[in-house]
């Protein structure tokens, strides 16, 4: 039993699992099963005729949090091996290109709509307390804004009745300043720099493959597993792909569970609330694009559906082929070559299509009850040996840092209680 206990079977090689398989293999034997033939997950990255094509968003790397910026320190050479970016991020509206936060530049918009905003802000009640994302949204920002740009900027991405999504999602992601910090910022046309990603630290090479690359080095990597399920062992423990482990740490999709797990360790209820949860895909497009200076670009505008350009071909030169420059256009969902095609022609910055990919799970959405739903199952899954981590594991709208913190917390809350 003791050497049981010392071994642990992940699931999924994506950021979380990989942060977990470092973080245990020490004390541990540890394998990591991968369904793909390389790891990554949501960060995975393909060479296209000399352009790198992230293939759901543009990850980069930054974070506050000094455990994580040490842990990943220790792994990488920043000075070295990385570009040290300053985030350039705008706002496309027809001819309009409003530098990001859109409130900290209202001196770009039309005079008469800086007016209906700055109404709007000075006599906003502050003992309102909104209830939902589009209160909240409405209640910061004002209804003008709102209409502009936070609420159609939004639909496109969600999809949904923005009333219907929780604010619990929102800490940490967006900024949340007085009506003093957006005068300030306008009078003195400062720039933002209080959230993470206002500079960040982006591979020379390879992208964010190259981060998933380096993470799989050192770890018992199994790729092309492809786990219908895991069994519960007569003298303890789980069987993975007939291999015997003390616990499972599992970083896959949460809604995998019901078929994966033995019949009886989750309830009906359980199974039900399970399957719905709701979430989006991502259609991501690699295109060729006009020479830009940004890094981001957000598209408002509701005549086409994509709803930003992430300008990977300006993170680094590598990224493209020679004469090139390229970036990668986004959609919510699944969407059609003709569709693509047919979008791409309104959009600001000429992108040119070369090829595409849907990710059926992109942005899971919470509701009121989800994280007390998702705590519930980690607290019952764990008197299993059964270890909850990652974004669609954990149903978080997870940064790559706050995926790392996550599993770290994790492995902490493991090693605690294997002691």
């Amino acid at each position: 039993m003791k050497q049981l206990n010392k071994r642990i079977g992940i699931i999924g090689a994506g950021v979380s699992g990989m942060t977990a398989g470092h973080m245990l293999r020490d004390t541990h034997e540890v394998v990591v099963y991968e369904w793909n033939d390389a790891p990554g997950g949501l960060i995975r990255c393909k060479d296209v005729d000399g352009n790198l094509f992230h293939q759901c968003g543009g990850h980069v790397f930054n974070t506050k949090n000094e455990v994580v910026r040490t842990w990943f320190e220790n792994k990488f050479e920043l000075d070295k091996e990385f570009i040290h970016v300053e985030r350039n991020s705008v706002i496309a509206y027809d001819e309009l290109r409003i530098p990001y936060p859109i409130e900290n530049y209202l001196y770009y918009l039309p005079i008469p709509m800086q007016q209906h905003i700055l109404s709007e802000l000075l006599h906003k009640d502050e003992t309102i307390r909104p209830k939902n994302f589009e209160e909240f949204l409405k209640q910061q920002f004002g209804d003008t804004l709102y209409e502009f740009y936070f609420k159609p900027y939004n639909q496109k991405i969600w999809r949904a009745d923005l009333s219907s999504i929780s604010l619990e999602w929102l800490a940490g992601k967006l900024p949340n300043p007085s009506v003093a910090e957006i005068l300030l910022s306008n009078i003195n046309h400062t720039h933002e720099k209080s959230f993470v990603h206002s500079s960040f630290w982006y591979p020379k090479h390879g992208g964010s493959q190259f981060l998933a690359n380096r993470l799989a080095e050192g770890l018992d990597l199994r790729y092309n597993s492809h786990i219908e399920r895991i069994h519960q062992a007569d003298g303890g423990g789980w069987i993975i792909n007939n291999e015997l482990y003390g616990a499972v740490f599992f970083c896959g999709n949460i809604k995998q569970l019901p078929s994966l797990l033995p019949l009886g360790v989750l309830t009906d209820s359980e199974v039900d609330r399970i399957r719905a949860l709701a979430y989006h895909g991502t259609t991501t497009v690699l295109c060729e694009i006009e020479n830009n200076p940004y890094t981001w670009i957000y598209l408002p505008k509701s005549d086409y559906r994509c709803h930003r350009i992430i300008c990977t071909g300006n993170l680094s030169p590598a990224n493209n082929a020679t004469g090139k420059r390229t970036a990668t256009v986004e959609f919510t969902d699944y969407t059609s070559k003709e569709e693509i095609v047919e979008n791409l022609f309104l959009v600001p910055f000429a992108p040119k299509y070369i090829t595409h990919v849907y990710n059926e799970y992109t942005y899971p959405i919470q509701t009121a009850d989800t994280r007390e739903f998702i705590s519930h199952l980690k607290n019952k899954l764990r008197a299993y040996g059964i270890y909850l981590s990652g974004r669609f594991a954990d149903w978080e709208y997870y940064n790559m840092d706050v995926a790392m913190s996550a599993a770290m917390k994790q492995c902490e809350i493991f090693l605690s209680e294997r002691v």
